[in-house]
């Protein structure tokens, strides 16, 4: 059903038509309107029967998520930025037990210093941890995806987190098709559990495991990655055919097929993206965009499909890796291994700056004339850059580097909450 609504409270819902039984909530923004949404449904009765469990940190929410699962229970929280940091530990531990938890993560940027705008450094901090990683492009698709999340964990017994962007897609109200419990569980079996705790029946769990069996353990769980490489174009498949919509999958082309320059991306900027796209098309510029849904496991070989035919690749991706630029595009160089063509990096939105049209208008028709750099940071400030790094040249003792910008530019430092 159509209805006006915050993405955020859309999430709670859809999470509560999937039937969870143990929710574990810690809050921090931008993700705190989900777990306080499916808080009033299961005080109100709607939601049940759910064990909903406040706990004293992220940490302690992956710890009760992997408790509540390893006894059979459908388990689900949500985190985002420096409490997704906080559960790593525990991220490793979920994935290393294969243990079907789903999780939303709210993207949001990680300090210092303290930001609590949208980028993607939280989620891709933790891409190498098991859990296979979802991107929403839209609320709606936010929404579908959870459903299929769940059905996705439980099927390969692994975790799924369901990116959405921070306060972009989170906080913003728009018309979402929420859909029927009827349709959700149609579309969703019970939970039977691939393993469980049973008093009746005693195992271990998480077991020490030495040098002569580490390796095949670990394998494993890149094996399940790549069954979900099948198995996420098939539930998408599925949801499609049950939900009326076409929702998730591992790519998604947009004037892709015969573009000799395509932009590369994934999250909430696509839609702009398109936008701009579809503006220089009407101007006769060839180009396209490819949309990954699926960051881990990353869906090399759709990729390399994808993207084989272009004379240009732009990867534009909200977060950098320190000391060597891009992650997506490291990844989809691999995809392309072997194909010669121009391909570009661009960091962009870092700690929620804009990425306006007008931006990515200069930037696609610089990479049309092969203009760009390998490594280039969208509508950054070089003469704040250059100051700076004039300053710690001439002074030993310069400062750190936030304040002084701040100084400069005659921002005042904001403390978060």
């Amino acid at each position: 059903m159509l209805r006006q609504l915050e993405g955020s409270r859309a999430v709670a819902e859809t999470v509560a038509l999937c039937r969870p039984e143990v929710i574990c909530a810690y809050p921090i923004s931008p993700q705190t309107h989900i777990v306080e949404g499916l808080s009033q449904l299961v005080k109100s009765g709607e939601l049940a029967p759910c064990e909903f469990v406040n706990v004293e940190s992220e940490f302690a929410a992956m710890s009760v998520a992997i408790g509540a699962s390893a006894t059979g229970a459908r388990a689900y929280t949500a985190t985002a930025s420096q409490g997704l940091l906080y559960m790593a530990e525990a991220l490793y531990n979920a994935s290393g037990l294969g243990l079907p938890i789903v999780m939303t993560v709210a993207n949001r940027a990680i300090g210092a210093p303290i930001n609590i705008w949208n980028d993607h450094s939280d989620a891709m901090s933790q891409r190498d941890s098991g859990w296979i990683q979802l991107y929403a492009e839209t609320n709606q698709e936010a929404v579908d995806l959870h459903v299929q999340a769940f059905r996705l964990a439980e099927e390969l017994s692994t975790p799924v987190m369901v990116c959405m962007d921070g306060f972009i897609l989170t906080h913003a109200f728009e018309r979402i098709d929420i859909p029927a419990q009827a349709q959700v569980d149609a579309f969703l079996p019970p939970f039977v559990p691939r393993q469980v705790l049973d008093p009746d029946e005693p195992v271990s769990i998480g077991a020490m495991v030495g040098p002569e069996a580490f390796m095949e353990v670990k394998y494993l769980a890149h094996a399940k990655q790549l069954q979900a490489l099948e198995l996420i174009p098939q539930i998408a498949a599925d949801f499609e055919q049950a939900f009326g919509r076409s929702s998730g999958g591992l790519v998604r082309e947009y004037r892709a097929q015969d573009a000799e320059t395509i932009v590369v991306a994934l999250g909430s900027v696509l839609g702009t993206i398109e936008d701009v796209v579809d503006e220089l098309r009407e101007e006769g510029v060839s180009i396209g965009v490819v949309g990954i849904g699926s960051f881990r496991p990353f869906p090399l070989t759709a990729v390399r499909a994808a993207l084989g035919h272009a004379h240009r690749v732009v990867v534009l991706e909200k977060a950098l890796a320190v000391g060597i630029g891009g992650i997506v595009s490291e990844n989809v160089r691999s995809a392309l291994s072997g194909i010669q063509l121009h391909g570009s990096t661009v960091i962009a939105g870092l700690g929620g700056r804009p990425i306006t049209k007008d931006s990515l208008r200069g930037l696609f028709r610089d990479a049309v004339a092969d203009r760009l750099e390998p490594l280039t940071f969208l509508d950054m400030d070089w003469d704040v850059v250059n100051r700076e790094l004039e300053r710690t040249r001439s002074s030993r003792t310069s400062g750190p580097h936030a304040e002084n910008i701040l100084r400069d530019i005659g921002a005042v430092a904001s403390r978060a909450v």
